[in-house]
């Protein structure tokens, strides 16, 4: 939940401040040659990926997702695409039969960028990890061939489980993580494993076996990540989040007005209203006149609380109490209402219906559970993620981070939350049913409320 203070975006500003030096103006200089994609299983894969995703044809992504990747968004392929113009493949760093480690340049820049991307046995193949992170410039092969030896392996689990004893938002299964990860640390278990990714993965899946808590990673970066320093990011970080916003405008892909004169509005996180509030209130005025509206969070992972609340406000005439948040250390509890001003009409009394996947996640849960608690949605689609933890960032070092629930949600309605559990849809269908299903129900519903004719 929440991912101002959430996993995601903490790795994700960690990665803005390594691109906030590698982002500069593209220069003038000649393409390098061609690299030779090797003729394995994963070298296939990667290909049709490679070659769909630069073309930026919506219908050549769509059908490479539809068959490798069929959990990925493609409108979150195609944003990604807008956002990097493509890739250009620099080198291959490593091939297995069914791994494939790269380095790729982005054609709208010169930031440069080390990903991975792995197959699950078997046939037909599918995608088992994809990962695409930024690093520095300067970084050289060698620095990205960073390797786990005993020394690092021992630091990293040592300070995971002083980080998650210390915060993470139920002690007792603190202890019970670190008594099993410990368990199997001196079987050995953890004593072969050198590649970085492998050994971050590894003691997540160890800890998420404990706790089933979505929330909790371990990261990796094999470029150097900088340092976190108390108080406020660095002005050239701040700048660099700025610009990604713009570019990604927000997060907000979609909004429209529907036949039957229902509003639709996607936005795939609720970004920090201090940078997006103006885009948020701009969505929301452009369908300040509907009869109905939709929103649809079947691809929306979370974000700030300050942008549910802010988004939620449009939907109630007066105050109202959406959540509290519980954190550990201090036993202290924050609250969390609807604004008493928003810019432009509000939509209280409209019917509204909030479109879900098992993709939302997240901030989103809770903008899908508050409505469905206070009645002021109908909720139309798959049960959601069930993560329902906020997060923070702890730097273990140089290339290791882990991220801690450090809090819970406590609804005002229910008093719990939706942990683990997800939020289930008052009318459970298919996530590529739920608009049409949901634009039908606006419809039933506008049509009861017409006056009977004379």
């Amino acid at each position: 939940m929440l991912h101002r203070s959430c996993l995601a975006v903490i790795f994700a500003l960690l990665t803005t401040l390594i691109a906030a030096s590698a982002q500069q103006p593209a220069p003038n200089n000649p393409s390098p040659p061609p690299q030779a994609i090797p003729d394995t299983p994963v070298g296939h894969v990667f290909k049709a990926w490679f070659d769909s995703f630069n073309s930026g044809d919506r219908a050549a992504i769509d059908a490479y997702v539809h068959k490798y990747e069929p959990d990925k968004s493609v409108d979150r392929e195609m944003q990604f695409r807008s956002m990097t113009g493509g890739f250009v493949l620099l080198q291959i760093l490593k091939s297995e039969p069914l791994r494939l480690e790269f380095l790729v340049k982005e054609q709208h820049s010169d930031t440069k960028a080390i990903g991975e991307f792995e197959l699950k046995p078997g046939d037909p193949a599918v995608v088992a990890n994809f990962s695409l992170g930024a690093i520095p410039p300067g970084t050289s092969t060698t620095d990205l061939n960073f390797k786990v030896d005993a020394a690092t392996r021992a630091r990293v689990i040592d300070a995971a489980i002083a980080n998650l004893n210390e915060s993470y938002v139920f002690p007792e299964t603190a202890k019970q993580m670190e008594d099993a990860v410990r368990s199997r640390q001196k079987k050995g278990e953890y004593d072969s494993i050198t590649d970085g990714d492998d050994f971050a993965k590894k003691l997540t899946e160890n800890f998420q076996e404990v706790s089933h808590d979505k929330h909790l990673r371990v990261n990796f970066s094999a470029a150097k990540m900088p340092e976190m320093p108390d108080g406020p990011p660095p002005a050239d970080a701040v700048a660099q989040y700025h610009k990604q916003m713009e570019r990604m405008n927000c997060g907000f892909n979609k909004v429209e007005i529907l036949s039957g004169n229902v509003g639709y509005l996607k936005f795939d996180f609720f970004a920090d209203p201090d940078v997006c509030g103006p885009t948020a209130v701009a969505a929301m005025n452009f369908l300040a006149n509907v009869d109905a509206i939709i929103f649809d969070l079947r691809q929306n992972g979370g974000g700030d609380p300050k942008m549910v609340a802010l988004v939620s406000t449009y939907l109630f005439d007066k105050r109202t109490h959406l959540n509290d948040l519980w954190t550990r250390k201090g036993d202290s509890t924050d609250q969390y209402w609807t604004l008493p001003y928003v810019s432009g009409k509000r939509l209280d009394g409209k019917p509204a219906f909030v479109l879900t996947s098992k993709d939302t996640f997240s901030g989103a849960e809770e903008f899908t559970y508050n409505l469905k608690n206070l009645k002021r949605a109908t909720i139309v689609g798959e049960t959601t993620g069930g993560g329902a933890h906020p997060v923070a960032g702890h730097r273990i070092d140089d290339h290791f981070m882990i991220g801690v629930p450090f809090a819970r949600a406590i609804n005002p309605v229910s008093k719990t939350n939706w942990e683990g559990t997800g939020v289930e849809p008052d009318v459970k269908v298919p996530a590529a049913e739920a608009l049409a299903t949901a634009q039908k129900l606006a419809a039933e519903k506008s049509d009861a409320e017409k006056p009977a004719p004379k």
